[in-house]
């Protein structure tokens, strides 16, 4: 039962996925908006109610390694997975505004991410010994980051609608009503499908004696992201690059400071050392990433290629740690 509730969810997140984009960039259009701007708030938050939803679950229940673990392990998996498989569709070109503000500003709040997770203390890290905790003031610290970037998207989502008016380009248009149906009808194929898919995944993994962290680290953390990786290839099987990239940038910004600002407000979230330095592997991701996005202002298939076999490197270090 297990393996056709797996098929269903993919099922639902493919096609919940295609009709979120073209909701979305319909929406971004009539409002004449960017879409980068779209993927970035509307498309990042809509791909990330998996993950909101794993993480406020987890921490209410007290299960507070499984609510980080899911973060770092999705934003990971964006970052790699996500934008590598949408490299290997078609090369992934980065708008400049993107490259020099908020992919710069997902890096520096996983540089405070990892402060927060190791106590300020080099020291101790290095030691490899003690529990860590991300307390109620980082979650409210976090939350403060997120009221900052939602509110500098809008402002330049104003201040770029005659950017847009001056475009030319070819797009499928719908009507007010139809794209906010193809909005609704997506969203609630991609949450129930991601929902579906990770239940029963979770279920198979437990079956073959996979331990707790490792399921959450990877098993849930791939399933909550399956709606960030389809939706970004649909958008770049569509052409919709800016969609594709805006919606891994902003679905990891929103994982840290709204999903992990929520979780740790609510319950201070105990971390042991594994939490630092897979917080340190995120931040060398994103690095390199975007070292390989500003260099030629493209992310071509070689490095997309790269950048799933960092993942897989990632995947065998986890399961035998």
């Amino acid at each position: 039962m297990d393996y056709l509730l797996l098929i269903l969810g993919f099922i639902l997140l493919i096609k919940g996925a295609d009709y979120f984009v073209d909701g979305s960039s319909s929406v971004a259009k009539l409002l004449k908006v960017p879409s980068i701007i779209i993927g970035l708030t509307v498309v990042a938050f809509g791909t990330s109610m998996p993950e909101l939803s794993v993480s406020v679950t987890a921490a209410i229940k007290g299960n507070n390694d499984l609510a980080v673990s899911n973060v770092l392990g999705s934003n990971i998996f964006n970052l790699l997975v996500v934008l590598g498989c949408c490299a290997l569709v078609n090369p992934v070109r980065a708008k400049w505004s993107l490259l020099k503000k908020e992919f710069p500003f997902s890096i520096f709040i996983a540089v405070i991410l990892l402060l927060l997770n190791s106590d300020f203390s080099i020291t101790k890290v290095l030691s490899g010994e003690g529990k860590y905790v991300l307390g109620r003031w980082g979650g409210l610290l976090f939350l403060a980051l997120f009221a900052v970037f939602l509110y500098a998207t809008v402002k330049t989502a104003l201040r770029s609608r005659h950017e847009v008016m001056e475009e030319e380009e070819d797009y499928k248009l719908l009507s007010p009503a139809k794209s906010a149906g193809y909005i609704l009808v997506g969203l609630a194929g991609i949450i129930w499908g991601g929902d579906l898919v990770v239940d029963s995944a979770s279920s198979i993994a437990v079956s073959f004696g996979l331990s707790q962290t490792f399921i959450g680290l990877t098993i849930v953390a791939l399933g909550t992201s399956l709606p960030e990786l389809v939706t970004s290839v649909v958008a770049a099987g569509k052409g919709e690059n800016d969609l594709a990239v805006g919606n891994v940038v902003g679905s990891n910004i929103f994982n840290i400071l709204l999903i992990l600002g929520v979780s740790a407000a609510i319950t201070p979230i105990v971390l042991d050392i594994t939490a630092v330095y897979d917080t340190m592997i995120l931040i060398m991701a994103s690095i390199i990433v975007y070292v390989a996005a500003i260099s030629k202002r493209e992310i071509h298939r070689k490095e997309g290629v790269l950048f799933l076999v960092a993942y897989l490197a990632f995947f065998i270090y986890v399961l035998l740690r």
